[in-house]
């Protein structure tokens, strides 16, 4: 893909599920290379999860969007010759095999970085390759449980509540590519290549903020506060008189006073409290109140009108139905339509950020499984009688 600027860049992705495959999706929307591997019987599970239309996976379709997609077996000899072959030419090897196991089937750091000096080896792990966890097999639900996630999600005389989606695996695969471009700064210096050790586990915890300084120096442990802020107030959730609910967030003290003013109580932005974050905080229930008895006698449409009015930071609860209807999604061109050999026309999430000079895009959704095996092995070099060896052997 020309014109982009990871143009010219080679990946392998030998990664399954999430964190990696996304970080190697990443990578493709703008210009990268990208070669799924997948076992021959064994197909990535991102295939399976969630809906399906006609049997095809329809979380793939995103997933696997700009890659190309070959099988082999790296546990046999044949799919570990191959893998070397492709290695030498690749920029990239994104994998999230236990620790060890390309060691058990000779593919490990040594082998690769013999057969390619210059290749970053990206290993995407749940507790990364050394610790006393790290021989667990783990998801991202358990980076959710340990980080603190849970700990501080949820109403608070309720369970700790996990996310509906892969949250910790999502924010692993934007490190994952954040990560992969660092090598590749570092390789543009040194001409060398090195290990990636990405532990699921740790991005996560990084977006929590600074919990852990706040234990360390004050002792201080946060707890559930539903869809409250411990910082600032008012900041919550609110039914509308249609029945429609709205986010309203007031980080900045100068729109915590124009909500107050809004809603009719600028008394309250005279009380001593009100001058802070933390204190308004403390001070949730009357501030909810406030907001909420106004909110509530109004419709969606006219509180998101006085808002804007008031220049006071709210948004609607939306659905995805919401989402795929929403002027501001469609300006940016965030839900985009595409030509699917399999479905015909298809939507789904756009390239994640817009560069003025060398955009990115999505080429095609995700292909069937080992689709361009053939095409991908002989180009590189490969004959049809080798490939017809690795087929005997049961490698591709």
């Amino acid at each position: 893909m020309t014109g982009t600027p990871l143009s010219g860049l080679r990946v392998l992705d030998l990664a399954t599920l999430f964190a990696g495959p996304l970080a190697a999706t990443l990578l493709g929307d703008f210009g990268a290379e990208v070669v799924k591997v997948e076992h021959p019987a064994k197909p990535d599970p991102s295939r399976g999860h969630g809906p399906s239309k006609d049997g095809i996976g329809l979380w793939w379709k995103v997933l696997g969007r700009n890659k190309r997609t070959i099988t082999l077996d790296l546990s046999r000899p044949g799919g570990r010759a191959t893998l070397l072959r492709l290695a030498a030419g690749a920029d990239v090897i994104i994998e999230n095999f236990r620790p060890g196991t390309l060691e058990k089937w000779d593919l490990g750091w040594d082998e690769l970085s013999a057969a390619n000096p210059r290749l970053i080896l990206t290993r995407v792990t749940a507790f990364g390759q050394f610790g006393p966890h790290a021989h667990r097999p783990g998801f991202g639900t358990l980076a959710e449980a340990m980080s603190g996630f849970a700990a501080i999600t949820g109403e608070p005389d309720a369970p700790p509540t996990l996310p509906p989606f892969g949250l910790a695996d999502s924010i692993a695969g934007l490190a994952t590519a954040y990560a992969v471009m660092t090598a590749l700064a570092a390789r543009d210096r040194t001409g060398e290549g090195q290990v990636v050790d990405m532990a699921i586990i740790e991005p996560i915890l990084t977006v929590l903020g600074p919990q852990p300084t706040w234990y360390d120096q004050l002792g201080y442990v946060q707890q559930r506060t539903g869809n409250r802020s411990a910082n600032n107030a008012p900041r919550n959730t609110y039914r509308t008189a249609d029945g429609s609910w709205v986010a309203v967030s007031t980080s900045a003290q100068s729109i915590a006073e124009r909500v107050l003013r809004l809603v009719g109580r600028p008394d309250l932005i005279e009380e001593p409290w009100f001058a802070t974050g933390a204190d308004r905080a403390r001070h949730s229930d009357v501030l909810d109140e406030a907001v909420g008895a106004w909110i509530a006698e109004r419709t969606s449409t006219e509180v998101l009108a006085a808002f804007e009015k008031a220049e006071a930071a709210v948004a609607p609860v939306q659905d995805v139905r919401d989402v795929m209807t929403d002027p501001q999604y469609a300006a940016l061109d965030t839900i985009t339509t595409l030509p699917d050999p399999e479905l015909g026309p298809l939507r789904m999430q756009n390239v994640l950020f817009r560069l003025s000079a060398t955009p990115g895009a999505i080429r095609w959704a995700g292909r069937p499984h080992g689709a361009d095996t053939a095409a991908v092995l002989t180009e590189l070099g490969l004959t049809e009688a080798e490939l017809a060896a690795l087929r005997e052997e049961g490698a591709v």
